[in-house]
């Protein structure tokens, strides 16, 4: 029993509309859905990936409208990787993102930036073996677009010893040198690392709440239960509509979850159709009449295209 890698990593954002317009225009990510957090149903839960929705693609945002921005630090994910298929590939960000009005610093084989809320992302080539999870874009060519989340980096108050046990004997991670682990799929694998701070993060815009896991669908509830008995406090398993889902805290204090394969988003929209309208989760579709009032209208850039 391995996780498969990274599922989906879930942001903060005060401003669903420019959220949209960065990932699904300005990065050319697939829109995959448009719903609400099941927590909070009056806020947006957004995710963006490839033309699938594939687990290791996922990148999905709470609105919460308004709210200010977050720093992060000590437990917290301070850098996404997504990667490009080759150093070409980053000539042509550094180009667009700097045509869109965004900072940029280029380095060999990493492009860094930062987004509208000051969500730290890096592009990196990722030739070292993971399968590519393209969306496709009109101004966005095949061979630069996103191939996929390769990494993230989180920063560290305790030190690396705390839990690198939960990390390797629990979790199959593979320990690298100096606080640096990478987790083997059989398709893919993910870069997972810490850096030292003693800063403390603040909650909101532009901050990562929480990372999950991939696991096959058949062996959700034994990784539940060997997280349990690694000394975890973990949740029921939660029917997220289009995965199911635990979470825990790890030693670090970063939220973990661990997630199923399936259903996958085409549960409730067709493939060819997917995010272009809003879908609640059953629980909360008799609120529909009053969230359709009271959320900000969203278009998907891909509502409506030729070819989508």
């Amino acid at each position: 029993m391995k996780l498969e890698g990274m599922h989906h990593i879930t942001m903060i954002t005060g401003d669903a509309s420019r959220n949209v317009a960065f990932y699904a225009g300005v990065l050319g990510l697939r829109m995959l859905k448009q719903t609400v957090n099941f927590d909070a149903p009056e806020a947006y839960h957004l995710y963006f990936g490839d033309e699938r929705g594939s687990p290791g693609s996922i990148l999905t945002w709470f609105e919460f409208a308004g709210t200010q921005r977050g720093r992060a630090g000590a437990g917290m994910i301070h850098t996404i990787q997504l990667g490009v298929a080759a150093e070409a590939a980053l000539d042509f960000w550094a180009e667009r993102l700097a045509a869109n009005g965004y900072e940029r610093r280029r380095q060999q084989r990493t492009l860094s930036f930062a987004d509208y809320d000051g969500l730290r992302l890096e592009l990196v080539v990722a030739d070292d073996g993971n399968p590519p999870l393209r969306a496709v874009h009109p101004e966005v060519p095949a061979e630069h677009a996103i191939v996929g989340v390769e990494g993230a980096r989180a920063y560290s108050g305790r030190g690396t010893e705390a839990d690198r046990e939960l990390l390797t004997e629990t979790l199959g991670f593979t320990e690298l040198a100096g606080g640096e682990y990478r987790v083997d799929g059989r398709e893919r694998h993910f870069h997972w690392g810490y850096d030292r701070t003693t800063e403390v993060g603040v909650q909101g815009a532009g901050s990562v709440h929480h990372i999950a896991w991939h696991t096959r669908d058949e062996d959700h509830r034994r990784w539940r239960q060997r997280v349990a008995n690694a000394g975890m406090h973990v949740t029921p398993v939660i029917d997220r509509d289009y995965f199911l889902a635990v979470y825990f805290r790890q030693p670090q204090g970063i939220l973990f979850e661990l997630s199923t394969t399936s259903p996958g988003f085409a549960i409730d929209e067709a493939p060819e159709h997917l995010g272009e309208q809003l879908r609640l989760p059953r629980q909360h579709e008799h609120l529909r009449p009053q969230l359709e009032r009271t959320l900000t209208p969203l278009r998907n850039p891909r509502a409506g295209a030729v070819g989508a």
